[in-house]
């Protein structure tokens, strides 16, 4: 299934940092060999200050106790360099530690800078340190420090684009932390700045708008309103636009959250028509099954693909994440798509047919003929579905409402002449009375 892996498109609209969990994941589905998963990290690791990390991998991608002299070289530059901006930053960080001194800063940031610079002798360029400082603690790992400065850098900057990319680090350093309430924050933060109309130029608004769901993805299906996130989100018209324009592989991510919101139903037509637009473009198992079930109605197609599905879901850093219950070990969201899909298929063939074999159909729906059986008799117990089961000829027998036309057309003639009457009086009567005034 490394086919339909997409971490190699996701990794490229993402910071390095974000992809770390991408790979952690397909070396624990081992979708991958082992020493390219691990020669990956060390290329990703070697754009970063994450020093003790990378001997680590080397170590364990050649099998020794030794590092490079490059790598021993590189730990003691990252060192001295924290080292210089500790002591840099070290004015504003102990006023920022000062509960008391950070009330008194205001919504007004030019009274922020004037404040700090008479009272404290902290002026921009101490400011600028502390972004840096800020960018090189999460350089190095460490995220919650990087949260915790930039948000405060944020609050003094005064320097529009210096501002969003602190906020672009921090919705990084909350995502890599799973804050996942306070990344959803940051990420309708950025969101917004980005929608902006003052934004810098249409092209880097749409590339913003394209990392923005990239990164969005973490959220959205870890968050516990995520997957009507994604679906509010992915459907506005600009962010449709910008997938169709350059991102189409994030229709899997978008099909799959269509098909396990059972209230989101409604926006399964529009998705099938983004699909049919986009299928030469981009196609999975998930789009195709969506496509072979309402486009093509091929149900044995819609069958096949719903088993590629399950492996597409296992294997994708994103859809797969497992929970430990005991000695079990589940994957949610593999067993919502599923059901919902088998519900999707079933209800689609009730549609154009009248009289189903139940044996016939648990081959569809990818059961053995007992829980297709207790599956349907459930289904039509606790809905609305018109149908009952033959036990004996082992069927299900949809009923049929003929409705007729005559009785349809008397019963909306039902007091009409009433309606035309008041409708007429509402009319006539304000048009007397002004009619009256003017006299």
């Amino acid at each position: 299934m490394a086919e339909h892996d997409l971490t190699a498109r996701m990794a490229g609209q993402m910071d390095c940092h974000l992809v770390f969990p991408l790979l952690e994941f397909l070396q624990e589905r081992a979708l991958y060999a082992n020493k390219e998963i691990l020669e990956a990290k060390l290329r990703l690791l070697s754009g970063t200050s994450m020093v003790d990390y990378a001997m680590d991998i080397h170590k364990s991608l050649h099998d020794t106790d030794e590092v490079p002299d490059d790598m021993v070289r590189r730990r003691t530059d990252v060192v001295s360099r924290l080292r210089a901006l500790d002591e840099a930053t070290a004015p504003i960080v102990s006023f920022l530690q000062n509960q008391q001194l950070v009330q008194e800063l205001r919504p007004d940031k030019q009274y922020n800078l004037h404040m700090l610079q008479d009272r404290f002798q902290i002026g921009p360029e101490q400011i600028e340190t502390l972004y840096q400082y800020a960018k090189f603690q999460f350089d190095c790992g460490n995220y919650s420090d990087a949260a915790v400065y930039l948000y405060q850098y944020r609050a003094l900057c005064t320097n529009s684009e210096r501002s969003l990319s602190a906020l672009w680090g921090k919705l990084a350093a909350e995502i890599l932390m799973q804050n996942w309430d306070v990344a959803l924050d940051e990420l309708n933060r950025l969101k917004e700045i980005i929608d902006s109309k003052n934004f810098s130029s249409p092209l880097n608004q749409l590339q913003n708008r394209i990392w923005l769901m990239h990164w969005s993805i973490f959220i959205f299906f870890n968050h516990e309103n995520g997957r009507n996130g994604i679906i509010d989100l992915f459907f506005q018209d600009r962010y449709l636009n910008a997938i169709q324009t350059n991102a189409p592989h994030l229709l899997r991510y978008l099909a799959t959250a269509v098909v396990v919101n059972k209230r989101r139903r409604n926006m399964l037509k529009e998705l099938i028509k983004v699909i049919q637009q986009e299928q030469h473009s981009y196609k999975d198992p998930i789009t195709e099954f969506l496509e072979c079930l309402y486009v093509n109605y091929d149900f044995d197609g819609a069958q096949q693909k719903l088993i590629e599905c399950e492996q597409v879901i296992l294997n994708d850093p994103f859809l797969g994440k497992r929970i430990e219950e005991g000695n079990f070990v589940t994957v949610p969201l593999r067993d919502e798509f599923l059901e919902n899909a088998r519900l999707f298929i079933f209800e689609t063939y009730c549609r154009i047919h009248r009289c189903i074999d139940i044996g016939m159909l648990s081959q569809k729906l990818n059961m053995s003929y007992d829980e297709a059986e207790l599956w349907i008799m459930n289904l039509v117990r606790n809905s609305k579905l018109d149908a009952k089961i033959d036990s004996v000829s082992g069927t299900l027998i949809m009923t049929t409402n003929h409705v007729n036309i005559h009785e349809q057309v008397i019963e909306s003639l039902k007091n009409l002449n009433m309606r035309t009457f008041l409708l007429a009086k509402n009319i006539v009567e304000p048009a007397q009375a002004a009619q009256q005034a003017a006299r």
